[in-house]
């Protein structure tokens, strides 16, 4: 992810899913030294507790100045910064929360996106379940049909990629 950032020349990004804190971490290290002046991700996440882990490391890491936490459901923060006039100005794009809500998340960050913008979605081969037809679970279900979506979608160039448990590629164009 920090490759990426740094391919894109990434000043603004966002993250639905913060868990501890990992990848924002990493992505806002990499935004603050190659745009030290005005660098922004938004962070978004449901979990006060969970995020106070995050928190801890992002000051460690000197990167707190950098990311802005919003704990809400990811789709109202969003909508809210479509609203504001924020489309088309963000570079990267990670997600990495609530399966069924992948959707949702693809339709508003394909709007959040910059052409040439870049965003990822993890966990997409779903420790292989996605391959096998008769898991028709709602997280597995969800996982597929965004797949397929990426992949008809002329608005990206997609590409999924076996690194860790799957990571789909969306390029918008």
């Amino acid at each position: 992810m920090q490759v990426l950032a740094r391919m894109l020349n990434a000043k603004r990004a966002f993250e639905i899913g913060v868990f501890t804190g990992y990848s924002s971490t990493a992505v806002a290290l990499t935004m603050k030294e190659i745009n030290p002046i005005g660098s922004k991700l938004l962070a978004c996440d449901i979990s006060e507790d969970w995020t106070t882990k995050a928190r801890d490391y992002w000051r460690e890491a000197q990167v707190d100045d950098v990311i802005e936490l919003v704990i809400a459901p990811a789709t109202q923060t969003l909508d809210a910064r479509i609203a504001a006039g924020e489309a088309g100005q963000y570079d990267l794009g990670f997600i990495d929360a609530d399966k069924t809500g992948y959707d949702a998340y693809y339709e508003r960050g394909v709007q959040l996106l910059r052409p040439g913008g870049v965003m990822l979605f993890d966990n997409v081969l779903w420790s292989g379940r996605v391959a096998d037809p008769a898991d028709t679970t709602p997280d597995t279900s969800a996982l597929r049909a965004l797949a397929q979506k990426a992949k008809a979608d002329a608005r990206v160039h997609a590409a999924m990629t076996s690194i860790g448990d799957g990571v789909l590629i969306c390029v918008k164009r």
